[in-house]
């Protein structure tokens, strides 16, 4: 028996089992989960806690969170006006002036979805399992019709206190890719992107209190191409609203890197960066003292590396096998630093040759690499 046939043998043994022990499970997944027979799909939504570790509760827990999601879309997602309302009522509990309200946000969702992994054809191909009452809808409830019909500039969508400001020159995987070459579908179907942008527009309608920040998109892709590539019809026709609330789990324990006034608390952005200097100082002060002499500050790379757990550093297949062991990791997030420390590791021979531009740029754009290498590595660090 090949390796991979026995890897997917010790999973399916082990997914059989009545009770689920997530200790057992997280070590199995740490070295990655196989793709085949929908098994990372499956694994991921244990370990994101979307399905319990009883694995009687499973069709239950599916039957109610896909019914609660449709229901999110039936209440959510509605036309404005009515019999006592109309555009220029200056009522702001209005339905007008609350759709007017959510399509700021929507421009900025729609942006970025439309950019989303354009190195691979996926999310700008069709879904089998279009939302039929809303690819149905003559237009009036599909989220891009709203974006193309409104005037509002981009300008509005500033969003003060969230995140880290300016985010807009901070996340982005080169200068080539623009927005919009993803083309909405013909009446009657929908591409993936199309169905991302849904989900962020609920998780922000839901979530008031952070919203959607930019970045959140690269989050929620790799998730969602995951569960939308399994072999399983029925988890394939359901990928969207289970999608939806692994994501909502996911951002429920990675959210402060996103809220700036949290910046420099424990869970915030700032403490893991200081968290990775002092993880590189330990294992390499050569190439710590290097970066330091050259003010080669951590927000310049490892910014974008951290809050978006790598995901515009590497291809999509490799994002999710190193997502297999950060999602295993039960101290979520520890391995992650682990992982940005030997990245920076595995290049110290160019950065203690490089000036300060090239150090950057090496750094901004990290060269292409084995992922198991670097995986590897990480493993060293964190036993060291």
């Amino acid at each position: 028996m090949s390796l991979q046939k026995a890897r997917i043998k010790a999973f399916e043994d082990f997914l059989k089992k009545d009770v689920i022990n997530i200790d057992q499970l997280q070590k199995l997944a740490f070295n990655g989960v196989p793709e085949e027979k929908g098994l990372r799909s499956l694994v991921w939504k244990i370990l994101l806690h979307y399905l319990p570790e009883e694995k009687d509760a499973w069709q239950s827990t599916l039957l109610k969170k896909r019914q609660l999601y449709q229901q999110f879309i039936d209440e959510i997602i509605v036309s404005p006006g009515g019999p006592s309302d109309h555009p220029l009522n200056i009522n702001p509990d209005s339905s007008w002036s609350i759709y007017f309200k959510d399509n700021e946000v929507l421009l900025q969702i729609d942006k970025d979805v439309r950019r989303l992994c354009p190195d691979i054809n996926f999310f700008q191909s069709a879904t089998e399992f279009p939302c039929f009452e809303i690819v149905n809808s003559n237009g009036v409830k599909r989220l891009h019709k709203r974006v193309e019909q409104s005037m509002l500039s981009y300008s509005t969508l500033e969003r003060r206190g969230l995140g880290v400001s300016k985010l807009s020159n901070e996340i982005r995987r080169s200068s080539s890719v623009t927005s919009g070459d993803y083309t909405p579908l013909n009446e009657g179907s929908e591409a993936h992107w199309e169905v991302v942008e849904r989900m962020l527009f609920l998780y922000a309608k839901l979530n008031p209190g952070q919203g959607y920040v930019q970045g959140m998109n690269e989050i929620i892709g790799p998730i969602y191409h995951t569960f939308a590539s399994n072999t399983d019809v029925e988890y394939r026709k359901h990928a969207e609203a289970d999608c939806f609330f692994c994501f909502t789990n996911l951002m429920a324990e990675i959210r402060d890197f996103f809220i700036r006034t949290l910046d420099e608390t424990e869970s915030g952005i700032n403490y893991m960066m200081m968290k990775l200097c002092e993880c590189v100082k330990k294992h390499d002060p050569e190439v710590s003292e290097r970066l330091e002499k050259q003010e080669l500050r951590p927000q310049y790379y490892s910014f974008r590396w951290l809050t978006l757990l790598l995901s515009q550093e590497f291809s999509l297949p490799d994002v999710e096998r190193i997502w297999d062991s950060l999602f295993a990791d039960s101290q979520r997030f520890n391995f992650l630093i682990y992982i940005c420390c030997a990245m920076i590791l595995l290049v110290r021979k160019n950065l203690l040759s490089g000036d300060f531009a090239s150090n950057v740029k090496l750094l901004q754009s990290f060269p292409p690499m084995d992922v198991s290498l670097i995986l590897n590595k990480a493993v060293e660090i964190s036993r060291s």
